[in-house]
This record gives C-alpha cells, structure tokens and sequence, in this order.
C-alpha cells in the first residue's frame, strides 16, 4: 500500500513493505489484508485495501463520496462478502467473529431505534437478543443511559426525541453491550455543528470510560481530525488507501484544541490528501 503525502511518507514503515510489517504486528484486533470488493455487475468497488486497527485506537476512514468507506465498515462487520483478501476480527473471520464473539458494535447513520419501544426498551434490545436476563438487562440499560445523560428519558419513546438525543440513545444501546469495538458509520452526518461538536465530545469520553476501539467513518475533515488518532485517506473508486496519517494531538481531547495551528495543519494535510484523491482515476 503506497502511502501519499502522508506524515509517514519518509518512514520505511509507512511503505508497501512496511505496511506489511504492520499488518503483522501483535495486539491488532482488525486486521484488513489486500482486501477487494466487486460486485456482480462488474463494477469493482474497492481493490487492495490493507490497514490494521491495533486496541484503544480511535481509527477514521474518509473519502469522497462512493469510495466505498461504508462498504469497507459492513464487511469488517461481517455484513457483506468480500471478493478478495482477508479481514479478521480478533483473529476470526467477520462472520464466525458474529456468531462467537459478542463484543463488536455497529452504530449507523440512523440511529435505528424501534420506535413502538422506549428509551430504555431500545437499549435493552441487542442484550435481549442475547438472551441476558430482564434484571441484567434492566441494570445495564439503566447504567448505559446514566453514562449518556439520558436516565430521565428512559420511559420516553423516539418520536419524542431531538436528533441529538436520539444519537446518544444509539450510543448507549452499543455501551450496554460492553463491545470491545465500535464500528460507527457517519453517526452524526445529519447533526448541525453544534450538536456534532457536543457529540464528538461525548464520544471520546465514552471511548476513554469504556476503552473502545473505534472505526469511524466521517465526510467531516475536522470531525476526523478532532476525534482520532489515526485517519486514512481512500481515493474515489476503486477505493484504495492513498494515506495513513497520524494525529498526533494529546487526549483528551477539549473544544479548544479545534483552534491549534497543529490541528489546523493536519486539517490542511488531509484536505489536500482527499484533494487529490478525489482527482485520481481508475489507471493512477
């Protein structure tokens, strides 16, 4: 995987070579091996795409639109086939990883709520699926929802809720599951600023409360750069890793590290990577 522009550029790591390294280093619970994706129709959707997610990492993907940033998250989900490569999860492949493990998390852009259930119901729903017991259940809910300040509006339904609100219902629903991962596809895409920046805040704290590690995908530059430690750029399809770029801004991270000139100049950095990564074509 070639690594343009990226802060790593000159780092023998950061070569096709390295990446391999990389791929083999211990510890990583995702790993994503020259994976491509290719649909019936012919149309190849992504083509050798290679990254790991190592624990407690906060890990972006962005791209223009229809890169295949969503796809690469369902897959590693184990929600869809891939055509080539190899993705793991904790060592498994995604879909034995579903069926023997419980500790992934999938948080979309929608928060997905039934809405015939409350608050507290809809928490509860991925442990009743699990077949956890009404009083186990009831405790986690009811811890999840303190975490999220959301508590006093355990009993209300979603119809009688903000957006805003709602988002942090689908995040306490993915923390009562105690996931060790947390996949999270543009789950604030549809906020205005102020609530996304007040909800970027809370995720961070969640994550360093609960020690997740998180793959999130974001069309929002400062959003990625705020929130991770790690931010891969893909070209425009076929979606191909073009950067890796570290974000190397202390945590936790507080509002006003928004108005650093050292997260203005990773901003900067990945503007252009995604600049000329929208410009790429099919033959680059």
């Amino acid at each position: 995987m070639a690594v343009a522009h990226s802060a790593n550029a000159g780092d023998p790591a950061a070569s096709a070579g390295g990446e391999t390294r990389r791929r083999s280093e211990p510890g990583a619970l995702i790993v994503v091996d020259r994976v491509g994706k290719q649909y019936a129709n012919g149309t190849v959707a992504l083509d050798d795409i290679s990254f790991t997610v190592a624990a407690g990492e906060f890990v972006s993907l962005v791209g223009p639109s229809g890169c295949g940033k969503s796809t690469v998250l369902r897959m590693i989900a184990g929600l869809g086939p891939i055509t080539s490569g190899d993705i793991l999860f904790e060592g498994l492949p995604p879909h034995r990883a579903r069926q023997e493990r419980s500790d992934l998390a999938f948080v979309f852009q929608d928060a997905t709520l039934m809405p015939w259930r409350d608050v507290a119901g809809n928490v509860e729903l991925p442990l009743e699926l699990r077949g956890l017991s009404k009083s186990e259940r009831r405790d986690r809910s009811g811890e999840a929802l303190e975490t999220v300040g959301l508590a006093d509006v355990a009993r209300s339904y979603p119809r009688e809720l903000s957006g805003g609100m709602r988002m942090r219902v689908s995040l306490a629903r993915a923390f009562a599951a105690h996931p060790r991962v947390l996949l999270m596809d543009e789950p604030f895409g549809a906020l205005d600023e102020i609530s996304r920046q007040r909800l970027n805040g809370e995720l961070l704290r969640l994550c360093a409360l609960a020690g997740w590690t998180v793959l999130f995908v974001t069309h929002n530059v400062f959003e990625a750069v705020f929130l991770s430690s790690r931010i891969l750029v893909m070209s425009r399809r076929p979606g191909r890793i073009v950067a890796d770029v570290p974000v190397d801004l202390p945590y936790p991270r507080v509002a006003h590290v928004r108005t650093s000139p050292e997260y203005s100049r990773v901003v900067g950095q990945v503007v252009g990577l995604l600049e000329g990564a929208a410009g790429s074509t099919e033959e680059d």
